[in-house]
């Protein structure tokens, strides 16, 4: 069934959230800090390997590296989108609208703006870039095969318990962007197989996986890296296998 991971994906992110915020009050905040210690590394780990896989290559018996350039381009055309279109100030609005709206149902809601707002951004780019939300949509829209994204909803339902119980409540609403971004990814997929090809879900890949490094250092090392703002980086592959398929037809 098309779409059966993005479904399956968004229910565990609201379970893992709801877990982690009902169960908070048993982890220590030494506890806390650990586990989002052991997040970010396991996002650095992700990351780097994934651009290392992509952009590694073995020729006649020597190392050799593909994609530098475009990787580049990405990040800096992307930055400069984001920083234009303010995506990160976007998304804060986008958390603050929605704890403004949690207000009228939970009246209890004891956490900071902040703290919701770090939540929800946190956790959304978290689940919504990388090479497992890009591959795994893109699978399941051109093959119906939905494995991948299986495997990241078990990595997300542990990731949101563990943010859910440091973060709070604004982790869960983390599962609204990524059921439109993975539906839409799996949908365009299924539309526009014909122009899919295995370079350019590779250039998506890697761009992704430069994101997740970002991201992991966020919280390693508590950098400002407006992550939200690289994300346009995603397009200018897209736009670039566009432009390469035109040039090739004329």
């Amino acid at each position: 069934m098309v779409g059966l991971g993005t479904i399956v994906n968004v229910a565990a992110i609201i379970i893992g959230s709801i877990i982690g915020y009902y169960i908070n009050d048993r982890f220590s905040k030494t506890l806390q800090e650990s586990l989002m210690t052991a997040i970010g590394v396991a996002l650095l780990v992700i990351g780097i390997s994934g651009v290392i896989v992509r952009m590694l290559r073995v020729s006649n018996g020597r190392f050799d590296t593909q994609g530098t350039m475009l990787l580049i381009l990405s990040l800096v055309i992307g930055t400069l989108l984001g920083e234009w279109w303010q995506i990160d100030l976007t998304m804060a609005k986008l958390g603050t609208i929605i704890r403004q709206k949690m207000i009228y149902f939970r009246k209890d809601l004891d956490h900071s703006d902040n703290l919701f707002i770090d939540g929800f951004v946190s956790a959304t780019l978290i689940t919504c870039i990388g090479a497992m939300a890009v591959i795994g949509s893109l699978q399941d829209g051109l093959t119906g095969d939905s494995t991948m994204l299986l495997s990241k909803s078990l990595l997300d339902l542990i990731t949101c318990i563990v943010l859910s119980a440091s973060l709070g409540i604004g982790v869960l609403f983390s599962a609204l962007p990524v059921g439109v971004y993975q539906g839409t990814l799996t949908l365009l997929a299924y539309w526009l197989s014909p122009f899919l090809t295995a370079q350019l879900i590779s250039d998506l890949s890697l761009v992704g996986s430069a994101l997740i490094t970002a991201l992991a250092l966020n919280l390693l090392w508590e950098q400002k890296i407006r992550v939200a703002n690289m994300l346009p980086a995603l397009l200018v592959p897209i736009v670039y296998s566009l432009i390469q398929f035109l040039v090739e037809k004329l």
